[in-house]
């Protein structure tokens, strides 16, 4: 019994499975890659969307995903109905309302349109000069997402 108490305190106090994912707002990414380029990984979500609450549970506390976000890339949430303006490329873009209570950050349509149609959830991966990189516009799972943040550090 206590070599089990023992095994579980030595997990839960193990750097890796306390590992906090580091998230930027496009401001600060964006400032931090004048000194240290590195792409940004843009998840595009929203609050009503459940597989990007799957992906939040589950794709971004995987510890190999946290590492290789953590260690080579701006990881930025961006909510797309966030109604707050957003600095970034040199543009401030803004929410955009199209009825009652609804709209989508204009952002988030620059970033996230897939063959001009919206997906969520949806990952735009830019390069330090804002170039975009890959899009991905659906649930992405860890392993798959780990593939993807492997290819893209090994071309940066």
């Amino acid at each position: 019994m206590r070599h089990a108490i023992l095994i579980l305190i030595i997990f839960f106090l193990s750097p890796s499975a306390n590992a906090q994912l580091k998230t930027y707002s496009f401001e600060t990414a964006e400032a931090l890659c004048k000194e240290s380029p590195k792409p940004y990984v843009v998840f595009i979500h929203t609050s009503w969307c459940k597989y990007c609450k799957m992906m939040v549970e589950s794709t971004f506390k995987n510890a190999e995903v946290i590492s290789l976000l953590n260690d080579n890339f701006y990881f930025i949430m961006l909510d797309a109905e966030s109604r707050r303006d957003i600095s970034f490329n040199g543009q401030v873009f803004k929410f955009k309302p199209n009825g009652n209570n609804s709209g989508i950050h204009e952002l988030a349509v620059q970033l996230k349109m897939i063959d001009n149609v919206a997906a969520y959830p949806s990952l735009t991966f830019l390069a330090p000069d804002y170039s975009a990189l890959f899009q991905k516009g659906s649930y992405t799972d860890s392993a798959t997402l780990v593939s993807i943040l492997s290819k893209i550090k090994k071309a940066d």
